[in-house]
This record gives structure tokens, C-alpha cells and sequence, in this order.
């Protein structure tokens, strides 16, 4: 690909420049000079050698390791220096206008390239496989392995002499060789999917910023080869050692420093406030307001357990009872056991009698715990959770909204009406919540009758972090306040025009988001239906969230599906639990104590978004342009705050969201993120789950389109979308696909990447 650096003799794209320039012939005289004078100096040593030889027996090459073979003809030598010398002429003449070797890109006139090996800090280009996993995903990196290796093609401008001066020693051009089963595994059938789109013109000037440029100069010097060939591998062992690559993460806003004051607390017709701001005091429970209950029983809000209309008929009459009443019943006796739990919940549940299963709540109560821990369970914690449940009516007195889709409506609640109403959730009260073909059927299960069933040890260990959550609330409840927001854009950025800078990386191997990203916008890699697999087998990175933070659970009560352009905002919310492991391996580990400041509004400044990814079933749907500009603009509604300025907003904390078991590319889905929230004015710090090779690839990608000053409007994956098939080569590359996306006859279809002449080339790519 083009590169943007120029020399003295500015190239036109489209022309060819076959005439090498004076300080070309410059530096190529300078080379056979230095060589000469080699060839001179290792001729008197070898007649040195052989003086010294001849006066004493001892082996010299025990003495001097790194001598030429002396006994040999010198000639033989002048001959094959020459002939390397001979070899880097033609690479330097070749990478000045001839062809070197064959060129991925689109158009062999756009083109000047030098083949050579990817060191240091670049993009890494190999296929190599990766270790998978049998367990679904989301946190881990799931990108497609090459199935040949890839080389790296990049153009080098002959002028680069005085910056470029400390490079070590020739690197020989090694054209790749794939082996013969990855090219016959390539399959010959190419996908067409219908597009709308507008050509857009002018993209070619930005596609030379897709592929790092490496300038390799000769140097003839053994010994300088060898001591350059050991700092080169002590470099590069520091590199792998290097947890952190990019902007220091000290360095990223955070809130609260970052934000501005919060305006007093009211409500309005966009934004439900269910307790009284004028009583809201630092370290004292709010007040419910209305300070009566108010009943409401419609599609708007939720439906409460409590209301006069949640009716229930009688058995063998033609009469109904209130429902409220029996839940009221059965939870003021006492509960001893597991098995008193189950009785309470089907008490009011009679339907589901024969189909619910409490196998797991059983061996938690049973064989989970230790003795005194199911002692303060049933004598301390459930009486308490239970008169929570009881007392509803005095703690949500106001009817809840629902947040629908196609809204931008907020809703701000207590922690303790939060406890109130996941302890109903426990208890499984909610009406009409326990059929996927009730009215409720787009939104997430909340009742938790699913955790109780089965026995799988997953079950047990959600259980145990819940009910963490559950002793520590009844024992001390805390006081602050949670707001839900749900936030939808009806218009978004033209990206192709886009003229931002992209913002600041940080990007790291180790950590978590929620340790390490605190006080930033933390993603959520939700499912559309917020909480995703909670109540069933569900054990990744939103299940674990909505686990250690519970408060995000009651989202689950009132938010609908999210489209394709929206997102959940929860702030304020609370950890509770420490955990190790992930997916089969979650383990609950102990009690957390957070330690986030509280803003103005009693709100912990812990800001989590929930954006759902697309599920992909086929690998290459992810890029089709229809499917990355989804990607893209569900991004940038999570990151963007119309109202804010960007200097008020945090930097957005975020990993390998919608990859593993949504099928995302981890490459693929960093650059979009880092896009999005760069049109946001958001900093990003991302965290790769100990993948370091990723850590590597999106940071030397990341800085070579920061040193050239590529805007989002001109970034690879923008071109892209608006289909110029001059960013082929960061399909082949940094994505380190064997396939890329191209516009041939107005239809959208992969091209085929083959093997040709001992070089890859894109076939379709190439085409006019």
C-alpha cells in the first residue's frame, strides 16, 4: 500500500516512477563502498590469521569464533558478499519503482512495495493457531485463524536515510510460503449479499494508512548483525513481558474528577424519581414518594405483586382471590428449609406445581454451605428478605414505568426499593412473568425459579453470590440511589466524512474491566434482552456483572429488548461479591466492600452500559458493510452523551465485546469501538483478557493511523463500508483473513486470496 511519508520527488498515485532518484544512487554507491571496504578488511585478517597460525598450534577457531573460514578461497567469499550486495541493490531498486514482488493491493500502479519480515512493535501478520476452547466465550478472543501465512507489504520511501539510520541488518525479503493444504482448503464459492450504498469518491488518499511501512537497510557488518540480532531478541522478549501498551491508564479521565456538577434531583416527564429529593441525605435510606401506594395495572408499567388486580382464581370455584393475599400467607410462616422455600413459592404458583424444579437450591441448602452458614440463612437472612417482600407496598409506592422501545426515558430508584424488588424476584411474585408467551414475552425472565432448577454446579455458585448480596443488605441496607436510563439516536454521524482524531488507547493484557475501568463508562457485552443467560446457564461476562453488581438485575423488571439503536445506562449501582474463574470455572470467592465515591445525586460513580453485539452463525457476516455500520453506530449510541461535553466524559472501559460466543472478531470489533468512541470524544482503555498477541496487533495498528493523523472518516474500516477495495490489504493483514469484502459489478461479494507466482494476491482485489 501507499505510503503517506513523501520523498524529495513527490510520486503521483496514479503514474509510475521507474527512474531512480540522485539519492538513490546515492545511497546505493554508499552501500558498495562500505562493502568493499569490508571485503579489504576481512582479506587482511585472513592473512593475519594464517601468520599467527603458522607460529602457534592452538585451534583458532576456538579464539575467534566469529572469523571467516580462512581455509577457503577468499574468492569465494568476495563472491557471495557480492552477490548479497548484488540482492540489496535489487530490493532497494525494486521498493524505488521496479517490482520486487507480486503486491496484495488493488491496483499494482498504486503500489511500491518492499516484502520484508514484520519486527518489533508492527502488526503481526502470521497465521499462527490459537488455542479453543469448547466453552462459549464472550471476554475471550475468538478471532479467525490464516489458513497460510500472510507477508507484510509495505512501500519505503529511499530518502529515509537520516530517520532511519540506526536500522540493523539486512532482513532477507521471504516471500510465504503456504502449505499446499491451507491453499486447497480455500473454498472456491464466494457469498453475494445485497446492499444499498452510495460510491464514494476520493477514499484512495487514506487507504495508504492501513498497513505499517518497514524500512530495512543494509548493513554488511557481521558482527554488528549479530549484536543488532541480540538487542533486536532482547526487544522483543521485553515486548512479551509488557503487560500495557498505548496511553498510561493514569492518564484517562475518570469519574467523579472528570465530571461536571449534577443539577438538583426532579423529576420530569422523561425521568421517574421514585423517592423524595427534597429528604435525600448522604448516609440516610431515602423516602419513597408517594408516601402511599399508589395501584396502577396497565401496559406502561409494571405489574406488581401487590396491586388489587393481581387476581388469582380459586380451585374447583367459579371465584378469584387476590393473589397478594397468598403471597402475604405463605411468607409469614417460618422457613426451615429448602424444601418450606418451595412450598411458599408454589403456594402461588400452582400452574408451574409440576413443572418447577428446586434440585439446586436444595443442594446449595443442603450440601453448599457450611452448617452455620445455612443456620444464618434460614434464622436471619430469609426472614428478612421475606419482610421485605411483605412490605412492598410502604417501599414502591409508585407504579414503575416500563422503559419501551423507542424510548429516552430515565427511572431513578432507591438501593433499598431495589432489594424490595429482587427479593420478590426470589421469591418468584411477579405476575404474568413466568411464560416466554405472556405480554411480557420481550423482556427478560425476572421471577428466579430457573436458578433453582437442575444441578449444575453454575446454579450453585450464582446462588451463593445472590444470596451474599442478600445478607448484606438485610444486615445494613445501603443508602444510596440507582438510575436506568434508556437511550436511543435517531441520527448518526456520516462516518465516511468524519473528520475526528482518534482519541487516546490504553490497552492492556491483564486486569478487568470492572477493577481496573473504575470511574469510566464500563461496557456491558449485553445480550439484547439485558442479563442475557442470569437465571439459566448463562455464565459470562454481562452474567457475571449483573452477579457481583445484583442491583443491575432489577433492569431485568422493566427494560424491553434493545434494537438496534439503543443502549441501557445504569448508574450507581453497588459490588457486593468477589469471584474467581469464568464460565464452568466461576467460583463465588468472598464479601467486596466498594469503595466508589458517591456523586451529588448518592449515586456510586460506576457507570455500566449495556450494548448488545450481533450473533453471527456464519464467521464473514460481521463484514459486510450493513453489519459493521450496526456495529458502529450501537458504539457510538453507548458512548455518546448529547448534552455532555467531552471533556466532562470518561474514558470508556471495554474488552472483547460481542466476540466468543456471539462469533465477533476481536480485531474486528477493537477498531470499531475504538471508532465510536473516538467520534464520542470518549479515551478508551481495552482490555484484552490476557491476549496479548491482540494487546500487540490493535496497539501497532492504533499508532501508525495516530502518527499519520488518520481521521475516523478515513480509517480502514470506513473505507470499507463505503466499499474502496484499496483497504484490501487490511483485510489480509490486520485481520489476518485468507477472504476480503470487495464491489464487483455493483454486487458485494469475498474475494478469493491464492497463491500466484510465489506471492499472494487478492484475485477479485485486483480487478479493475
Amino acid at each position: 500500500m501507499m505510503s503517506m511519508d513523501t520523498c524529495d520527488t513527490d510520486m503521483n498515485s496514479h503514474g509510475d516512477d521507474n527512474d531512480m532518484s540522485g539519492c538513490d544512487l546515492h545511497e546505493t554507491f554508499e552501500i558498495k563502498k562500505s562493502s568493499q571496504a569490508v571485503m579489504k578488511d576481512n582479506d587482511n585478517l585472513c592473512e593475519s590469521t594464517r601468520k599467527r597460525k603458522e607460529q602457534n598450534d592452538d585451534p583458532v577457531d576456538q579464539t575467534l569464533p566469529s572469523l571467516p573460514n580462512c581455509d577457503n578461497d577468499t574468492k569465494g567469499i568476495t563472491s557471495r558478499e557480492t552477490s548479497d550486495i548484488n540482492d540489496a541493490n535489487i530490493q532497494m531498486e525494486a521498493s524505488n519503482g521496479e517490482k520486487a514482488f507480486e503486491s496484495n493491493s488493488p491496483d499494482a500502479k498504486l503500489v511500491k512495495v518492499t516484502s520484508t519480515e514484520m519486527s518489533g512493535t508492527n502488526l503481526n501478520f502470521s497465521g499462527n493457531p490459537s488455542e479453543t476452547s469448547s466453552i462459549d466465550v464472550d471476554m475471550r478472543p475468538a478471532s479467525p485463524e490464516c489458513k497460510e501465512p500472510l507477508s507484510s507489504n509495505s512501500s519505503a520511501c529511499p530518502d529515509l536515510q537520516e530517520s532511519h539510520s540506526s536500522v540493523g541488518p539486512v532482513v532477507e525479503p521471504k516471500p510465504p510460503v503456504p502449505s499446499s493444504e491451507a491453499v486447497d482448503n480455500i473454498t472456491e464459492e464466494s457469498e453475494v449479499t445485497p446492499m444499498e450504498t452510495e460510491d464514494t469518491e476520493g477514499q484512495n488518499s487514506g487507504a495508504d494508512a492501513f498497513v505499517p511501512e518497514n524500512v530495512v537497510q543494509y548493513e554488511p557488518d557481521s558482527n554488528q548483525t549479530q549484536a543488532s540480532s541480540s538487542e533486536s531478541e532482547q526487544v522483543s522478549a521485553e515486548q512479551k513481558e509488557q503487560e500495557w501498551l498505548g496511553t498510561p491508564i493514569e492518564e484517562l479521565r475518570r469519574m467523579p474528577q472528570c465530571g461536571q456538577s449534577l443539577p438538583h434531583l426532579r423529576a420530569t416527564d422523561h425521568h421517574k424519581v421514585l423517592i423524595r429529593t427534597d429528604l435525600l441525605k448522604e448516609g440516610q435510606v431515602p423516602h419513597p414518594y408517594p408516601s402511599k401506594y399508589r395501584d396502577s395495572w396497565d401496559d406502561m408499567t409494571v405489574k406488581m405483586p401487590c396491586s388489587e388486580k393481581n387476581l388469582f382464581p380459586v380451585e374447583n370455584e367459579d371465584l378469584v382471590q387476590s393473589r397478594w393475599e397468598l403471597i402475604c400467607s405463605a411468607l409469614e410462616g417460618e422457613c426451615k428449609s429448602s424444601l418450606d422455600i418451595k412450598d411458599a413459592i408454589l403456594s402461588y404458583n400452582i400452574a408451574h406445581a409440576k413443572r418447577w424444579d428446586f434440585t439446586a437450591l436444595n443442594y446449595l441448602c443442603t450440601e453448599g454451605m457450611e452448617n452455620d452458614e445455612v443456620q444464618h440463612l434460614f434464622n436471619v437472612t430469609l426472614p428478612k428478605m421475606m419482610k421485605l417482600v411483605l412490605n412492598t407496598p410502604k417501599i414502591c409506592t409508585q407504579p414503575i414505568p416500563l422503559l419501551k422501545s423507542r424510548m429516552n426515558q430515565s427511572l431513578t430508584m432507591s438501593q433499598e426499593q431495589i432489594a424490595c424488588l429482587l427479593a420478590n424476584a426470589f421469591f418468584c411474585t411477579f405476575p404474568r412473568r413466568n411464560s416466554r408467551r405472556s405480554e411480557y414475552a420481550n423482556y427478560p425472565e425476572i421471577n428466579f425459579y430457573r436458578l433453582f432448577e437442575g444441578s449444575s454446579l453454575r446454579k450453585i455458585e450464582k446462588l451463593k453470590t445472590l444470596l451474599c448480596y442478600f445478607r448484606r443488605v438485610t444486615e445494613s441496607m445501603p443508602t444510596g440511589l440507582v438510575t436506568f436510563t434508556r437511550q436511543s439516536l435517531s441520527v448518526f454521524p456520516k462516518w465516511e466524512s468524519s473528520k475526528k482524531q482518534l482519541t487516546s488507547l490504553h490497552i492492556t493484557c491483564k486486569g478487568t474491566i470492572e477493577d481496573e475501568g473504575y470511574g469510566m463508562l464500563q461496557v456491558d457485552f449485553a445480550n439484547r434482552l439485558v442479563g442475557g443467560g442470569l437465571t439459566g446457564m448463562g455464565l459470562v461476562q454481562e452474567e457475571i456483572r449483573f452477579l457481583i453488581n445484583p442491583e443491575l438485575i432489577i433492569s431485568r423488571l422493566f427494560t424491553e429488548a434493545l434494537d438496534s439503536d439503543e443502549c441501557l445506562i445504569i448508574t450507581g449501582t453497588e459490588q457486593y461479591s468477589k469471584y474467581s474463574g469464568y464460565a464452568e470455572s466461576f467460583k463465588w470467592k468472598a464479601n467486596h466492600k466498594d469503595e466508589i465515591p458517591r456523586d451529588g445525586w448518592q449515586q456510586r460513580c460506576t457507570e455500566i452500559v449495556a450494548m448488545d453485539a450481533l450473533r453471527y452463525r456464519n464467521f464473514m457476516e460481521q463484514f459486510q458493510p450493513e453489519k459493521m455500520s450496526r456495529e458502529l453506530n450501537k458504539a457510538y449510541c453507548s458512548f455518546m452523551r448529547p448534552s455532555a461535553n467531552p471533556e466532562n466524559l470518561s474514558a470508556v472501559a471495554t474488552g472483547n465485546w460481542g466476540c466468543g460466543a456471539f462469533g465477533g472478531d476481536t480485531r474486528l470489533k477493537a477498531l470499531l469501538q475504538l471508532m465510536a468512541a473516538s467520534e464520542a470524544g470518549r479515551d478508551v482503555a481495552y482490555f484484552t483478557f490476557g491476549d496479548e498477541e491482540l494487546m500487540r496487533d490493535v496497539h501497532s495498528l492504533y499508532k501508525y493511523l495516530k502518527d499519520k493523523c488518520v481521521t475516523v472518516g478515513k480509517g480502514p474500516v470506513t473505507c470499507a463500508l463505503f466499499l474502496d477495495r484499496s483497504v484490501s490489504d487490511f483485510w489480509h493483514t490486520f485481520l489476518k483473513m485468507d477472504v476480503c469484502p470487495v464491489l464487483i459489478g455493483g454486487g458485494f461479494i469475498y474475494c478469493g486470496y491464492r497463491k500466484i507466482d510465489n506471492d499472494h494476491i487478492c484475485l477479485l482485489c485486483s480487478l479493475k
